[in-house]
């Protein structure tokens, strides 16, 4: 949907660049290409026509009849839109209940409700400082319970025991009694799914949600289910009184249109969005940073943050200091280097959030090839020892053969890393006492990133 609606809006602006006004004839050509983008993008018929209706009657009032650049203010009109029926601004998730604060993950098999179950406690715990247990209902899938249990750990919450022989509302009690008893903030109830609705899955879930009096139910869906998610969403939204909804693999190959219809269809927010398989890979949903993201604008204030928690600031200050002291800048800050890249989820995840026209400069670039050539740098530097790291002037030809066949590259390879290295090392030995030292050396000294 992303690539669809900017090529479309973007040609759209061009030909209206010598317009000198809005007029019934230039909105239904732009508004004729956005409806087949978001149908393109399997969006619901019934959202895609409200939300035409709604465009149209903006962009024919008197607000923009004056605007000396059309084309830009139908497109601005599109994203406002486009952020209202996804639900305006941010709508953080509700702890406000006596602890435990319990919260029910309802959804089809293959939506990624375990694994994003694991993601919130992740969040909860880092973003909120809470005590997290989770518990698996489901009883069905085979290693789900185990599935459960290796990724809380991953996660740093609890994982309450359960078994396949169990019932659901057994395993519900006892959870969250437990909770109770050992001072949990949150509970986190993983249900049990199905490749298709059923009325067993339903009265299951119904009888869950009574026993545990969730103070949120979510609705996990694949962001790349479209048509098939209106009909789940409308099934579970009558049978649950859903709080939230949670898109999940929105950085996979899909066409969008989850992210329109199913807020529209169960009126219930969404409140995150999974962006990649890590266990820290989801985001506090942001309706017009979403739309940004779709019309190609981008998401700079989520490229900053990515930065900021990826950046470790006490290692920042210790480079800092190390440079100033004239100590150098060695092979082991060159992997750190590296490794701060990685912390950051890599270039791809980065670059997704530029908007398109640099990223249609960047898009030269290979990125699967570059975030290879990451690894491998990482590999050869991992391959030398202490002292080769401390001191690479020691690496020769012995030493470089052994270093190749340490890291499974050619001896090129290793001469290109460390011609690499070489000119970030005068790179840094030229900053020393200049003003990008004093500003590494404040970002050092910061306990944290400021808000956006």
């Amino acid at each position: 949907m992303a690539t669809a609606l900017t090529d479309k809006l973007s040609r759209l602006v061009k030909e209206m660049r010598g317009q000198a006004r809005i007029t019934e004839s230039n909105v239904q050509d732009m508004l004729r290409e956005v409806r087949m983008a978001l149908l393109e993008a399997d969006v619901a018929l019934p959202v895609v026509r409200d939300f035409i209706a709604r465009v149209k009657d903006k962009a024919l009032g008197q607000e923009v009849m004056g605007s000396l650049s059309p084309g830009q203010a139908l497109v601005g009109i599109v994203s406002r839109e486009l952020a209202a029926t996804m639900g305006e601004g941010v709508s953080d998730i509700n702890l406000a209940a006596q602890p435990p604060a319990v919260i029910l993950m309802a959804g089809l098999q293959g939506a990624g409700k375990t694994t994003t179950t694991a993601k919130l406690a992740k969040h909860l715990i880092e973003k909120r400082k809470k005590k997290v247990l989770t518990v698996s209902g489901d009883v069905y899938r085979p290693a789900a319970i185990e599935q459960l249990k290796v990724v809380t750990k991953q996660a740093g919450a609890e994982w309450f025991p359960s078994t396949a022989d169990q019932k659901p509302a057994d395993i519900a009690r006892a959870a969250l009694d437990y909770a109770k008893r050992h001072f949990f903030d949150v509970l986190l109830v993983d249900t049990a799914g199905r490749l298709a609705i059923d009325e067993a899955l339903m009265a299951e879930i119904k009888e869950l949600h009574a026993i545990l009096n969730p103070i949120e139910t979510l609705f996990v869906v694949d962001a790349m289910q479209g048509q098939d998610a209106v009909n789940t969403a409308k099934a579970f939204k009558e049978a649950l009184p859903l709080t939230g909804i949670i898109l999940t693999k929105t950085d996979g190959d899909s066409r969008g249109g989850a992210a329109l219809s199913v807020r529209q269809i169960t009126g219930a927010p969404i409140k995150f969005s999974g962006t990649s398989e890590k266990i820290d890979g989801l985001e506090v949903f942001d309706a017009e940073r979403h739309a940004g993201r779709i019309l190609g604008m981008g998401d700079i204030v989520a490229l900053v943050e990515q930065m900021a928690s990826g950046v470790d600031m006490a290692e920042a200050q210790k480079l800092a200091a190390k440079i100033k002291s004239g100590d150098g800048f060695d092979l082991n800050d060159f992997l750190g280097q590296l490794q701060q890249m990685k912390k950051m989820g890599g270039l791809s995840s980065l670059m997704d959030k530029l908007p398109a026209q640099m990223m249609a400069k960047a898009g030269q670039v290979d990125m699967d090839k570059a975030e290879k050539d990451i690894k491998r740098k990482e590999g050869i530097i991992q391959s030398m020892t202490p002292l080769e790291r401390r001191k690479p002037d020691l690496i020769k030809a012995t030493r470089k053969r052994r270093i190749a066949a340490g890291s499974g590259v050619h001896v090129q390879e290793v001469n290109r890393l460390l011609n690499e290295f070489e000119q970030m090392q005068g790179m840094m030995k030229k900053m020393k006492g200049s003003g990008m030292m004093k500003m590494m050396k404040r970002m050092g000294g910061m306990k944290g990133m400021p808000k956006f």
